[in-house]
């Protein structure tokens, strides 16, 4: 595929790691057999998006190392535009373990990525022109908590693409060790929120980042910095939603086999966000987030679960 003249529809930006994922359950130490993936939450979505037949823009700094190549290689064949993630040839493409549970539960998480190659993205990596020619951006809470220039950068992006007209969807994808301090995330992923359209917290998120018990309550607090349109996720309930003029609740999808519960939040973003640039109604694309979000829970990579329209109708059908 040829992008040196083709307009975006949609720009992220983030960190994109290689995944070693553990073969077998157990604990990390026990773990003797991985296979490798692709990670990154924004380059999760960018994945979904590219499939659901989107033209998506990635923003990034890759490492002049293995992974690095690696993963301009996995980007080039899921059809995602990456000629503004730069080659950086000082510092190294970061990288996560990840261990496996038949249980349903969480796996354990380790990642190698300080100083990243993607760490030190700034406001020099930001193309202007090619951004704003997109319709949509899609950030997460992720990226600003890898540095200070990381932050700089996205908060940037989405001032600047907003005012171009552009919509803005933000998950706030909470990382607590990748922050300073608890405050200073509750701080600048606030500020975030008010900053984009679409917030798509969970549960829990959204009680850290508002103070606010009840979906409707931690709704109404992101609308009143100023987004459009909130979706609580709920896991296994399904999710929230609210704007200005309607609120209900989605129910989620029935999963009789959870593989890995990793990816399933960037499902959901593949899903609502999609279907609202689509054109669906706010209701059809929550029950769109919710059906992706199941699809993915059945699959072990972050992104294995990611369906073309063809493979989400089928999943549609079955489900």
């Amino acid at each position: 595929m040829s992008h040196s003249t083709e307009t975006i529809d949609i720009v992220t930006c983030g960190e994109a790691m290689g995944l070693f994922s553990a073969q077998t359950d157990g604990s990390l130490r026990e773990a003797e057999h991985y296979v490798r993936a692709a990670a990154g939450a924004e380059l999760n979505v960018a994945t979904g998006l590219a499939r659901l037949g989107f033209r998506v823009g990635y923003i990034s700094r890759l490492g002049d190392d293995t992974l690095g190549h690696w993963l301009r290689e996995v980007m080039t064949r899921d059809g995602i535009d990456h000629r503004h993630t730069a080659q950086d040839n000082e510092h190294a493409t970061g990288l996560m373990f990840k261990s496996r549970r038949s249980d349903g539960g969480d796996p354990d998480i380790e990642y190698y990525r300080k100083g990243s190659a993607a760490s030190h993205l700034n406001l020099s990596d930001y193309p202007a022109e090619y951004c704003r020619a997109a319709k949509h951006l899609h950030i997460t809470g992720i990226s600003p908590a890898l540095s200070d220039s990381v932050c700089e950068l996205i908060v940037h992006m989405a001032r600047d693409m907003r005012a171009a007209g552009c919509s803005v969807s933000f998950d706030p994808n909470l990382r607590p060790r990748l922050w300073g301090s608890r405050d200073s995330m509750v701080a600048c992923l606030n500020d975030l929120a008010g900053l984009a359209d679409w917030v798509f917290p969970g549960l829990a998120e959204g009680r850290l980042l508002s103070g606010l018990e009840h979906p409707a309550d931690i709704a109404r607090y992101f609308l009143a910095k100023g987004c459009s349109l909130v979706v609580i996720k709920l896991g296994a309930e399904g999710a929230y939603y609210a704007s200005a003029n309607e609120s209900g609740y989605s129910p989620g999808y029935p999963v009789s086999n959870v593989v890995d519960t990793v990816g399933a939040g960037d499902g959901f973003a593949v899903g609502v966000i999609s279907a609202l640039l689509e054109g669906s109604s706010v209701a059809q694309a929550v029950a769109r987030g919710n059906l992706i979000g199941a699809r993915v829970l059945g699959f072990p990579g972050d992104s294995d679960g990611l369906p073309t329209h063809a493979e989400l109708a089928r999943f549609a059908e079955h489900t």
